[in-house]
């Protein structure tokens, strides 16, 4: 379809993040479920469409073009520091890496020998290291009767290993999660128990001094420059600032809204993954980068 403007858009926006008189667009709704936005270096964002085993590829131009067919059921992605789209490939619960040219490494395939649940959503430190979450959600596309691991973790995969750790146990149902740009704090998100957590990542990779941030759980999140965390879920998307005040509501008239990042060239466009559609608003704030 053609883009289309959302004219009931209305925001709650205390701290003027949303641009003047921008407007919530739907770009396309020809999908069947997306997921899993994250932008490259030059504002391309990557995302899925989960059913149809494809990743898509939106341009800086608004171009939309398909990425990679068969894509392993790819949902949650992020990208290294070496440019490469690592992404949750639940067709068979692993985590993979693709090059920029589509080939593609299986980065890992099981813990200690057990498949696991379904890896969701990830994060990428600058040295490369993985934190991910590993909820059960069944799908009709596996060939398998149930989970092997009886719980659903926080996992940590080193980089170069092939082997993830559980760094944390006391969860519901881990889902979104996403890391400060200086690699200091890690947000992850218990949609199960509808609370967002806060960990400090000690200079070993380890985490450490799990706080409480939020009342609210999130299928996929965002942080923007000023540190303010993006949530998303069946009430569109919620922004808190660092300490935890909820500042903005950004309403989508979808059943669910999936996961969010920032786009453009200028990384001044939200991007915004909603049941069978894709989204966009301007911004007055930039999404966190690496230094």
């Amino acid at each position: 379809m053609a883009q289309s403007e959302k004219a009931t858009f209305t925001a709650f926006d205390i701290t003027t993040l949303i641009a003047p008189g921008a407007v919530l667009t739907c770009v396309s709704d020809q999908f069947d479920f997306t997921e899993g936005p994250t932008a490259d270096a030059d504002g391309v964002v990557f995302f899925t469409d989960q059913p149809n085993n494809k990743i898509w590829r939106y341009g800086t131009d608004g171009s939309l073009s398909v990425f990679m067919e068969q894509a392993g059921r790819s949902n949650g992605m992020y990208f290294d520091p070496d440019g490469n789209l690592v992404t949750c490939a639940d067709e068979k619960n692993e985590i993979w890496s693709i090059s920029p040219q589509g080939e593609v490494i299986v980065l890992m395939t099981d813990h200690e020998g057990s498949r696991l649940n379904g890896p969701n959503d990830l994060w990428v430190d600058a040295q490369g290291n993985i934190y991910f979450t590993d909820p059960f959600y069944e799908r009709k596309y596996w060939w398998h009767g149930g989970p092997e691991v009886f719980g659903e973790y926080l996992y940590f995969l080193p980089k170069e290993a092939t082997q993830p750790q559980v760094i944390d146990k006391a969860y519901e149902k881990p889902n979104g999660i996403i890391g400060t740009p200086d690699g200091k704090q890690l947000y992850v998100a218990d949609i199960g128990a509808d609370k967002t957590y806060r960990y400090d990542i000690n200079p070993d990779a380890s985490l450490s001094n799990r706080q409480l941030f939020v009342e609210q759980g999130s299928d996929g999140m965002i942080l923007d420059e000023r540190g303010n965390l993006y949530l998303t879920g069946g009430d569109g998307v919620t922004v808190y600032s660092p300490t935890g005040e909820k500042i903005a509501q950004i309403p989508v008239d979808e059943e669910w809204t999936g996961n969010i990042c920032f786009a453009d060239v200028d990384q001044r466009t939200l991007f915004i993954t909603a049941s069978k559609s894709i989204y966009t608003l301007k911004m007055n704030v930039a999404g966190a980068k690496r230094p």
